[in-house]
């Protein structure tokens, strides 16, 4: 579905939208207007007549569009910037990041987007246009702070997630860690590994429109985008607060896990160390009687090897505790 809005060159103000193709080339060419044509969920064809049948976009910058990337990157064309970002969302039920891409082709009096999935950053500025437009609409970069606005605020729920499930892990390795537990930290880590690669790349991006490299963002809106970046820097030092966090879960789970085997072993050893005195008279009688007392019926004989293995057992074990080993 492709969307247009058209909008006052000074003002701002919405003058009309939804217009057909035909009708956009014709508008395209009066300078008194700005737009922001959205592209969202449409069909590679419908995408090339608007992106080359109306806008002549360069081929390159089409074929990128339509191609489906997992790294965000910035090309500047002749009268116009190509963008690709990414709109981020965390699934609990998988544990996984999913991104959803976006591209921007930002020129002086006009912004086109294009995306393949809906997008609530698109959403949320469409309807921040309908209440108020010339808020957001008096230049196509300060259109374009509003969407990336809207979109790395989105990364707030998906952190929330992300928080909430590492407070899980946690509340489960001091309670009862399943058998699983091990392979959740890993993978969640993974995750968190998966989504500091998407930001450090943007944030380079961000970075580099915040500090006026590009003609089409004026000096007036350089402010604004290095708030975006502010926002990304601390995007970026939340994911590395959480890689240390799963990172020290792993590594307490592991020591928890060698203590209780150490403590197994310590049982163990003690109850070896005890049976030890038992051992070594039964041993010791066992090799001198004539005759098994078991067989002559010299319960006598039994309950004095019995005894002393006893007597000597207690004794280790008091010495076992006034030393502090048990």
């Amino acid at each position: 579905m492709i969307r247009s809005f058209v909008f006052s060159q000074k003002q701002g103000r919405l003058v009309s939208q939804d217009l057909p193709l035909d009708l956009l080339r014709v508008v395209l060419a009066d300078e008194g207007v700005q737009f922001w044509i959205d592209a969202g969920e449409s069909t590679d064809e419908e995408a090339k007549s608007l992106l080359e049948g109306v806008f002549n976009f360069h081929p390159l910058a089409v074929e990128d569009c339509l191609t489906v990337s997992e790294r965000p990157k910035i090309d500047e064309y002749e009268g116009y910037l190509f963008l690709v970002i990414h709109a981020v969302n965390y699934v609990p039920a998988s544990r996984t990041f999913t991104t959803t891409e976006l591209n921007l082709f930002i020129g002086p009096n006009f912004l086109v987007t294009y995306h393949r999935e809906p997008l609530r950053c698109v959403g949320a500025t469409i309807d921040r246009i309908l209440k108020n437009a010339p808020t957001v609409a008096r230049a196509p970069d300060r259109l374009t702070y509003t969407l990336l606005d809207y979109l790395l605020e989105n990364y707030g729920p998906a952190l929330e997630e992300l928080s909430t499930e590492m407070a899980n892990l946690e509340r489960n390795m001091l309670q009862e860690p399943t058998q699983d537990f091990l392979g959740d930290v890993i993978e969640l880590k993974s995750e968190v590994q998966r989504l500091r690669q998407i930001v450090w790349p943007q944030r380079e991006i961000i970075t580099r429109m915040s500090h006026g490299q590009f003609k089409i963002i004026r000096s007036t809106m350089l402010p604004y985008y290095r708030d975006l970046l502010d926002q990304l820097v601390r995007i970026t030092d939340l994911t590395e607060n959480y890689r240390d966090s799963l990172t020290n879960v792993l590594q307490i789970h592991l020591n928890l896990q060698q203590s209780r085997v150490n403590e197994v072993i310590k049982v163990l050893t003690v109850m070896a160390t005890l049976a030890t005195p038992l051992l070594i008279v039964t041993s010791f009688y066992g090799m001198n009687f004539r005759h098994m007392p078991e067989l002559e019926w010299h319960w006598a004989h039994v309950w004095w090897v019995l005894g002393l293995g006893a007597l000597c057992a207690a004794g280790l074990y008091m010495f076992l505790r006034r030393k502090g080993w048990w």
